[in-house]
This record gives C-alpha cells, sequence and structure tokens, in this order.
C-alpha cells in the first residue's frame, strides 16, 4: 500500500506588533493504512521584504516556507524517506528479541 505523507503546522511565533512569524514548529506524519510514523521540527524564517498580514496566512503557506528553509524538495525527499524507512522497518522487522523455547 502506498504511504501518504501529511505535513502540518502545530504553532507558530511571532512579533506581536507586526505579525511576523519567526519560528515554526512542524509535523510529518507517514501512514501506509497499518503502520504509521512521524517527525516533530521547528524552524526559523527571516524577516521577509513583503510581509504577509499574519490573519491572512494560510497553513499550505507556512508549509511551503517551512519546506523552503528546510531545504527544498531535496530535503523534504530525505525526511519522507526516513519516515517510510521506519514504516518498513515496522512491516518486517530486521531485528527481534526473545528466546527460542518460549512459546
Amino acid at each position: 500500500m502506498a504511504t501518504t505523507f501529511t505535513w502540518g503546522i502545530n504553532t507558530l511565533e511571532r512579533e506581536t506588533d507586526d505579525g511576523f512569524v519567526f519560528n515554526a514548529h512542524y509535523t510529518v506524519n507517514a501512514n501506509d493504512g497499518t503502520y504509521s510514523s512521524g517527525a516533530y521540527g521547528s524552524v526559523g524564517f527571516q524577516r521577509p521584504d513583503n510581509l504577509i498580514p499574519y490573519a491572512d496566512l494560510t497553513e499550505d503557506t507556512v508549509i511551503g516556507w517551512v519546506k523552503e528553509a528546510l531545504g527544498g524538495d531535496e530535503k523534504v525527499s530525505e525526511i519522507e524517506a526516513a519516515l517510510q524507512a521506519q514504516i518498513d522497518e515496522q512491516r518486517a522487522p530486521s531485528k527481534a528479541a526473545g528466546v527460542p523455547w518460549a512459546s
């Protein structure tokens, strides 16, 4: 089954005088219908030349900023590949614990 990756924004840190968002806390969740994995992080932003009013921000806009700040498509692919590897390990574990005589 194909894995779905969902990016989300948990919270934003901003300056109260003009609404400049200087930090975003994000999550990435991976789910293949049976197994799941996730990651959490935060990323800071430089003040842009053209500030979007805080009230006009959308989650999609900020997710785009996060992905760009992380390093663009290449870094996004690395993060998603790491989450996929965790799901693959859950599906077919490469390590186990126990004793052979236990039933």
